[in-house]
């Protein structure tokens, strides 16, 4: 047990390191055509004809993202004002997925569907594994287990989504003609190391669900 925690730790750590300092080996490396990363947003937002989504800078490092719900993309401001290669690919990851929900891209819209269902059942899984296990209720244990696997599959239905997202990214950079063959392969460096952090996320779930199972064979 103790085996697959320390597993599970390292592999989250490792990805969020390696995006890190991905990002900051190549945050100062510029685009010789000087572009934003608001600019290079809006560039892959108009390229598909998608015209009411707002962009706009927010607090943090690595906060970027974008909200459905407010159909806003919300860069971070290393990434907002910079034309630094690395700020352009992730500005136009997150326009990736404005452009998903504009075209009602069918994983985006599953894992849409399913957003309630997971934010009740992550808190609630743990909560009943707990008390399924200072109790010896059984049943109770098993209705946690089931409600983490909805966790698990959450994060699985993101993949894709996220996968997506980088590839309408990289397809749009390529496409402007405006990135020379080495700025390329730095932006996709940089799509790869983020995209790791979701197979991470993944992976440690999975080994949580692995650990959960073992421990409840051990209740037997």
């Amino acid at each position: 047990m103790i085996f697959l925690m320390l597993i599970s730790v390292l592999i989250s750590v490792a990805a969020s390191v390696g995006v890190q300092t991905t990002f900051a080996k190549y945050k100062n490396v510029d685009a010789n055509c000087r572009m934003t990363g608001a600019e290079a947003a809006a560039h892959l937002l108009e390229a598909n004809g998608v015209t009411n989504v707002r962009i706009e800078p927010c607090r943090g490092h690595l906060t970027d993202h974008y909200d459905p719900s407010a159909n806003v993309i919300r860069l971070s401001e290393s990434v907002y004002h910079s034309s630094g290669i690395a700020a352009i690919g992730v500005a136009m990851h997150e326009a990736g997925h404005a452009v998903q929900y504009a075209q009602d891209y069918a994983p985006v819209r599953l894992r849409s569907a399913i957003v309630g269902v997971t934010n009740f059942a992550s808190g609630a899984s743990y909560l009943m594994v707990l008390l399924g296990f200072l109790w010896g209720w059984t049943r109770l244990l098993d209705l946690g287990i089931i409600l983490f696997c909805a966790v698990v599959f959450f994060q699985l239905v993101t993949l894709p989504v996220e996968f997506n997202a980088s590839s309408r990214a990289m397809e749009n950079m390529e496409r402007s003609m405006l990135f020379e063959a080495d700025e390329l392969r730095v932006a996709r460096k940089v799509l790869f190391a983020a995209a790791m952090t979701y197979v991470a996320a993944v992976a440690v779930s999975l080994l949580q669900l692995l650990r959960l199972l073992l421990m409840r064979g051990e209740r037997r």
